[in-house]
């Protein structure tokens, strides 16, 4: 679950140790650092050691100690943007044979994703992040607009963004979100986001191009307000009902409800994303270094961390949506959200998790993203032209990708 925070790192001992405790240390970001302290006596046997640092100097550090081969902690946490690139660097433990007789209670997509380019097990997922979209019900149903026609497919997503503009209303807070949707959830089995399955690039293929060609036309029509996420004018924006949808995971909702917008409960809903499309949006992994020291030990923290009960506790801690498939029948999942003005929202969350297409993860997968997301600000700010600026990307990844 990606969470955005300001930077900090913090140690704190959690477990009280027994006669044959192993010291363990679990490097992680928030907010799995309330996880752990609501769970930690679940545990006793370990000494458990929390090392926090916030999402982005988290993974920088990760990558450095990997890299040198020192300094990392027993048990890793990872966002789901990091693991393909991680995991096919090598320095992670093979958990393939640990984790084989448990894979099936899992989510396939997301197994899958934690695997490496040998096929072995490397990453184990903690929590999932299904791709919706919230939703103003002020501005939807309040407004007479039905949700189900609104997200038919994409021209009729633009078309309620073209009615919602003439009210001064703006469709979404940044047009990028939705290309990132649709190249991202649009993807083919076997294939990676950016990358085939034999290492060629896509990012010219109609997928990419149809995004870029859907954000622009929103940037063009003055649907969007070109607000940086996870940002205070995000955050504001909420609050101010400046914009009526947010494409995102399901994650989204702990957010909105406990510190970005509580003041908005039962103005929201949340809907599948337009044409139907299923996709992941963020999500965590738990990983153990080659260089830790207590590798079982660290095994027995991911094993309770992954269990039924333990995500269960999780999806309700911090709103981590659960990677064990095992507790979409709880009773919970059925419940009614007030905040999303009683709508019972999970069962949704849990249809989209079963659903989604694996995507293979791929070395270059950070290059890729990152040449991507300058390519769509050079299209959406500074009017470049998508087919030309798209083939500049797979020119450079073939430079900077071997």
């Amino acid at each position: 679950m990606k969470t955005h925070v300001k930077a900090g790192v913090a140690a704190l001992s959690l477990v009280a140790a027994s006669a044959f405790a192993a010291d363990i240390r679990f490097d992680l970001y928030p907010d799995y650092d309330t996880q752990i302290n609501a769970i930690k006596d679940g545990l006793p046997q370990h000494n458990i050691t929390v090392l926090k640092n916030n999402h982005g100097d988290h993974h920088n550090k990760l990558k450095t100690n990997l890299a040198t081969g020192a300094g990392a902690g027993d048990v890793v946490l990872i966002d789901v943007g990091f693991v393909g690139s991680f995991i096919n660097s090598g320095g992670f433990v093979d958990l393939t044979d640990r984790y084989k007789d448990i894979a099936g209670n899992y989510a396939h997509y997301a197994v899958e994703a934690g695997k490496g380019s040998d096929g072995k097990q490397y990453a184990i997922p903690v929590d999932l992040g299904p791709g919706v979209m919230y939703y103003r019900r002020d501005y939807m149903e309040d407004m007479g607009f039905d949700i189900n026609e609104v997200m038919t497919d994409w021209d009729t997503y633009l078309a309620y963004g073209a009615k919602l503009k003439e009210k001064d209303i703006l469709l979404i807070g940044n047009a990028k979100a939705v290309a990132n949707a649709y190249y991202r959830f649009n993807t083919n089995a076997g294939e990676g986001l950016y990358f085939d399955a034999n290492g060629k690039s896509l990012v010219t293929s109609e997928r990419f191009v149809k995004a870029f060609e859907i954000a622009k036309a929103i940037r063009d029509g003055g649907m969007d307000g070109n607000i940086s996420e996870w940002t205070e004018d995000w955050y504001a924006s909420f609050r101010d009902g400046k914009f009526a949808t947010q494409m995102s995971g399901a994650w989204l909702l702990g957010h909105l409800k406990n510190w970005i917008a509580p003041d908005t409960a039962g103005k929201w809903g949340v809907s599948n994303l337009p044409a139907g499309i299923y996709g992941t949006w963020g999500g965590s992994y738990l990983a153990i270094p080659k260089q830790s020291k207590n590798p079982d030990a660290a095994w027995d923290l991911i094993s309770y961390m992954v269990s039924k009960d333990i995500q269960l506790a999780g999806f309700k801690n911090i709103a981590a949506f659960p990677a064990h498939t095992g507790t979409y029948d709880d009773p919970s999942f059925s419940e009614s959200i007030d905040f999303l003005r009683g709508q019972k929202a999970r069962l949704m969350f849990a249809e989209i998790a079963r659903n989604i297409t694996p995507v293979t993860p791929m070395k270059g997968d950070l290059i890729a993203e990152d040449l991507i997301e300058k390519a769509l600000d050079d299209v959406l700010n500074d009017g470049a032209d998508i087919q030309k600026t798209l083939k500049g990307v797979e020119q450079q990844l073939k430079r900077r990708v071997r």
